[in-house]
């Protein structure tokens, strides 16, 4: 009884999370004028005609005008009285009603994630499909299948590098799909790979994992003595495993919902992504206002639903605690798999260090976009830049800055691990806010630039280590050699740094050390969509941004950065699937220790 009291309290954390989540969005949504540190007035001035000089009459005519006067809270609540009405205001750049445009978009982005969630599915099937076929037949052996890696790898690549890629060698070089535009469902196609074939990784990993565990119950041996069909027990297997991974549509939800602005933005989607972005970028803050609350609205909507689902499909086992779980996989790695981080290491290494003997900022116009050769390996950027040389210079920046920004929110974990409560709040609503949205707010806030990539970062980025924290900090305390500790007279701060602190600061380290690359790659899509680094900076985000309208002419300066950032992903994929030794003592402490550099898990 006492279990299934646990599991009905347990249950509304995730709900109140979201909730909590969109109340604490929408206020700062609300607040972006004052926020931003920017005077509204001048903006709405600029957006409206960049010609006229912005005297005090006109400021203080569009201030009156905005009722700017009336501060912030007052202005808050005209806004949030106006959202309840299904009013979101003017766009201050076409002086249009936000909620049509924003319902327009939403509509386009809702019809692409639909498609990308089809997409997601059938390539999880694809995934699953072979482990579930040998255990249906009673062929599989125990352990793993081999389709877990390829899974990760697919969960590890961003949407935007997927995007790229495709763009460049299905309309570019093979020029069987549009690159751009939305004119009819062939521009649908390429998107919605984009967008689903990382989801699809992440769902297929997961069930990937379960059904070996799954075909190892005693019910399955049982049912083929009892001569069940292959695809009666593969039927039930499935049913078997489903309800445990339910939860994760929500975060994949979330990832197509933080994907889709990158990839609106490749392929020039008229999404509510691409139009949020648009709005952060000519401070269009009534636009961007309506555009980040139907982000996050679509974030959370979905994870109520996965939520809703969830309890549906356990019924009265989840009520009743009557529940059992399946054993976890025997750890397995070969010679291969742990030979994978050595190798990508050692290439980004390679290139990185030949790429930091060259000179990365010489602009010289006669060589621009010129092709690979001996002088320039990798060829030249638009502006007749060194591609290999900006390769090792961004690696300094892009990799160097998602270090410091690891090693922030590892002290921050570190601290609030100690209040458990605060942490695992934390720890839920950023399941709420991907990292995309996470740095347009921050960029409304503090400008465009390094600094505000790397604060829309860590924000989402140290609530998950907190929790992983937390956990180990109530586990030390409770620990039975503590209180003997205690009973012969050792005080708090003696147990607390030669006790508590060394049994959590090794694991959450390595969590962080894990999380590493994904901190990178978030930085680079933010880099991407000129939320981060600002030119002339070398980051790999950038390079790509610059690139990609010269793909046809130099595909080299595009594909070379993407390669990169595709090594680093592998390299982190690599790390979070070695399941021997200490790594593997790790991995089953942490709490949510998936791979790195997926959204879908964390940032």
């Amino acid at each position: 009884m006492s279990g299934a009291v646990s599991l009905r309290g347990r249950e509304p954390g995730p709900l109140l999370s979201r909730v909590c989540a969109l109340a604490v969005i929408t206020v700062v949504v609300g607040l972006l004028p004052w926020l931003s540190g920017r005077d509204p007035a001048l903006a709405l001035l600029r957006a409206r005609s960049a010609e006229q000089e912005p005297t005090e009459e006109a400021l203080n005519a569009i201030r009156e005008d905005l009722g700017l006067a009336e501060g912030p809270v007052a202005l808050f609540g005209h806004w949030f009285s106006g959202v309840l009405r299904g009013d979101l205001g003017t766009s201050w750049v076409s002086d249009a009603p936000v909620l049509p445009s924003v319902m327009a978009a939403t509509g386009v982005s809702l019809l692409l994630m639909g498609s990308a969630l089809v997409v997601a599915l059938t390539v999880a099937a694809a995934l699953c499909a072979p482990v579930l076929i040998r255990g249906a037949r009673g062929t599989l052996r125990s352990g793993r299948s081999g389709s877990g890696a390829l899974a990760a790898m697919f969960t590890a690549l961003p949407e935007f590098l997927i995007a790229i890629v495709l763009m460049v060698v299905v309309s570019v070089w093979w020029g069987w799909l549009p690159p751009y535009g939305w004119q009819g469902p062939q521009n649908l196609i390429l998107p919605a790979l984009a967008l689903g074939i990382p989801a699809g990784g992440l769902l297929g990993r997961l069930v990937d994992d379960a059904l070996p565990s799954v075909f190892s119950e005693r019910w399955v041996a049982l049912w083929e003595g009892s001569g069940c069909s292959p695809a009666m027990i593969g039927a039930a297997a499935l049913r078997r495993a489903t309800p445990a991974l339910v939860p994760q549509l929500g975060l994949v939800a979330v990832s197509l919902v933080g994907g889709a602005v990158a990839v609106e933005t490749i392929f020039t989607v008229p999404g509510i992504g691409r139009t949020a972005l648009g709005a952060a970028r000519s401070q269009d803050l009534p636009m961007l206002q309506g555009s980040v609350l139907a982000l996050v609205l679509l974030g959370v909507l979905a994870g109520i639903l996965a939520q809703f689902t969830h309890r549906r499909l356990l019924g009265p086992g989840l009520r009743d605690a009557a529940l059992s779980l399946p054993p976890p996989p025997p750890a397995e790695a070969g010679a291969l798999r742990r030979s994978v981080p050595l190798v990508c290491a050692a290439v980004l290494i390679t290139v990185s260090l030949w790429g930091l003997t060259r000179d990365a900022w010489t602009v010289d116009t006669a060589l621009r976009l010129a092709p690979p050769s001996w002088t320039h390996p990798l060829g030249t950027d638009a502006v007749g830049r060194d591609v290999l040389a900006r390769l090792g210079h961004g690696a300094v920046s892009t990799i160097g800055i998602a270090a410091l920004v690891c090693l922030v929110s590892l002290l921050i974990a570190l601290f609030i691990g100690f209040r458990p409560a605060l942490a695992t709040g934390a720890s839920e609503m950023t399941n709420a806010l991907p990292p995309v949205i996470a740095g347009i707010l921050v960029v409304a806030v503090l400008g465009p630039g390094v600094l505000g990539a790397s604060v829309a970062i860590a924000l989402v980025s140290w609530p998950p280590l907190a929790a992983h924290a937390a956990a180990l900090v109530q586990e030390t305390r409770a620990a039975a050699y503590l209180s003997a500790q205690r009973a012969i007279g050792a005080g708090p701060g003696w147990i607390l740094l030669r006790h508590v602190l060394p049994a959590v600061v090794g694991p959450v380290g390595r969590h962080a050390v894990l999380r590493l690359p994904g901190i990178a790659l978030a930085l680079a899509s933010l880099g991407f969509l000129g939320l981060g680094a600002q030119p002339p900076s070398a980051e790999w985000g950038l390079s790509l941004s610059e690139s990609l309208p010269y793909v046809e002419r130099a595909p080299m300066a595009t594909l070379a950065p993407t390669a990169m950032l595709m090594l680093l992903a592998a390299f982190a994929v690599s790390l979070s699937t070695l399941p021997t030794g200490a790594w593997s003592r790790y991995r089953r402490q942490a709490p949510d220790a998936g791979p790195a550099t997926s959204e879908k898990a964390v940032p």
